[in-house]
């Protein structure tokens, strides 16, 4: 199996020297994600806005190694201030509810203060049959 890698076109990526995500086999493993819009390098002020456009950013990723949010298994997400977590719960719900991975919540400051949240997620792709 070849290792594939995979870009999602933000400037981080090349300025830090990381992937969006790597597939290896089955597997696909997504970098932490935060809520910016990689297209035009902006970033919404809301957490749940934030949220939700982490979550596009990652299905975006894992449609390029040609899987989806029902094969993510683990998930962890990063928060500075740790009780705002249940403000997301809703669109976590939405995009997990049915998928239910294994997951984690850690509270810790994120490089850029305008970051809200990081989601990063492990998935494996379904075998056809």
């Amino acid at each position: 199996m070849t290792r594939q890698l995979i870009s999602s076109g933000s400037s981080f990526e090349a300025e830090i020297g990381y992937s969006r995500a790597v597939v290896d086999g089955d597997w696909i493993f997504v970098s932490g994600t935060t809520g910016f819009d990689y297209a035009a390098m902006t970033i919404a002020d809301d957490l749940v806005e934030q949220t939700e456009q982490c979550l596009k950013n990652i299905a975006a990723a894992l449609a390029q190694a040609n899987a989806s949010i029902e094969d993510v298994v683990r998930v962890n997400y990063v928060l500075p201030p740790g009780n705002d977590f249940s403000r997301c719960w809703p669109t976590l719900r939405r995009w997990f509810g049915e998928v239910r991975p294994a997951a984690m919540m850690i509270a810790a400051g994120l490089a850029d203060p305008r970051m809200r949240i990081e989601i990063e997620v492990t998935a494996r792709r379904r075998s056809a049959g």
